[in-house]
């Protein structure tokens, strides 16, 4: 008797994903819409996950990619790039302009870090899975869809709700040179108050900058601010750094209105020395804020411990000088939380 051939979930498709864009990537003009996300549940049997997209193109020019809401409780990139739809026309640009202001969506709507439906972190599940989760889904969508044909990028990040940062942009160092020079030149455009590289991949090449890097895009992000709020001065320096970086890059015509840069400080920011964590689990007291200059040795932070009040606290210190990019906000930490990092000034 012959024996029913085994299968496993989408063999006979291949790679064919289920998500969608229900505009067009490549069009003329302006069109808004939504990226469509399957989703079956109990009182949606056949639904989908609404996320934001939109189009703006005129003619030839550079394909540019801007987006935010990676982490759903960052929201500097997520207001700013709304905001910069509903401004933008056609006649504004030179080439090809994709907006996708609250990527992972369900985290933007529960104001979350990660994914409410399968609790993964987005901007770790690159390259994604095309029969993975809803997460891992939309990661793989954004890397082999929306990416394809793409010169530019540039990713919002804020802290969240666990860090503050000086507001900064950020970018990976590339060992082509060209290619460096051409993400410094879109770091300096955009000019926030801080620029810092990264030594090696964060998060193991799982990033939305890991995707752009292993697409050949030249691409940026940034860490605006966080605690999970939005301040004026914060939402200002995403507002005005992407309209910078759109102009430096030629996306944007000529004589469109866009406030002069400041000079941004470059630093980088390498490996474990660079970072403070928690050796305790217990009540955190920073000693340091945002902006300020350390020296190796200087305190750092406490950890108290609230269950035996006879017991003194621990006190860290930092591992190497440099300036305080960020720091942790909730007060009560575990062994292993990220307390602070640093950057170092790079001459460029």
């Amino acid at each position: 008797m012959k024996q029913p051939k085994a299968s496993t979930p989408g063999a006979d498709f291949g790679e064919v994903s289920s998500v969608h864009s229900d505009i067009s990537l490549s069009g003329e003009g302006k069109s808004t819409g939504y990226i469509r996300v399957p989703h079956s549940v109990d009182r949606s049997a056949y639904g989908w996950i609404p996320i934001p997209i939109a189009r703006i193109s005129n003619g030839h020019g550079p394909k540019v990619v801007l987006i935010a809401g990676n982490h759903g409780d960052e929201w500097e990139g997520q207001v700013a790039l709304a905001n910069l739809i509903r401004a933008l026309e056609p006649r504004d640009v030179r080439g090809r302009l994709i907006i996708v202001p609250s990527a992972n969506f369900p985290a933007a709507m529960a104001a979350s870090r990660t994914s409410p439906i399968d609790a993964i972190n987005m901007n770790r599940a690159y390259p994604g899975n095309v029969n993975g989760t809803v997460t891992e889904q939309i990661a793989f969508w954004i890397e082999n869809k929306l990416l394809d044909g793409i010169d530019y990028a540039i990713d919002l990040h804020s802290g969240g709700n666990s860090l503050m940062y000086l507001p900064s942009g950020l970018a990976m160092r590339d060992s082509d040179p060209n290619h460096m020079q051409e993400i410094i030149q879109l770091l300096k455009a955009f000019a926030a108050p801080v620029s810092y590289l990264q030594a090696s991949p964060q998060g193991g090449g799982r990033t939305f900058l890991s995707a752009c890097r292993r697409r050949g895009i030249v691409a940026m992000g940034t860490e605006l601010g966080g605690g999970g709020t939005m301040t004026r001065q914060t939402l200002a320096v995403a507002e005005t750094g992407i309209l910078r970086a759109l102009l430096q890059i030629g996306l944007l015509r000529d004589d469109f209105p866009v406030q002069e840069p400041r000079k941004t400080r470059l630093t980088e920011v390498g490996g474990d020395d660079y970072y403070v964590y928690a050796s305790e689990s217990g009540v955190f007291e920073a000693l340091v804020e945002p902006g300020e200059e350390v020296m190796i040795g200087d305190k750092a932070a406490r950890i108290h411990f609230p269950d035996t009040p006879t017991r003194d606290p621990v006190e860290l210190t930092f591992k190497r000088s440099g300036l305080v990019l960020c720091k942790r906000l909730p007060s009560r930490c575990e062994r292993g939380d990220c307390l602070f990092h640093l950057g170092s000034d790079v001459n460029d």
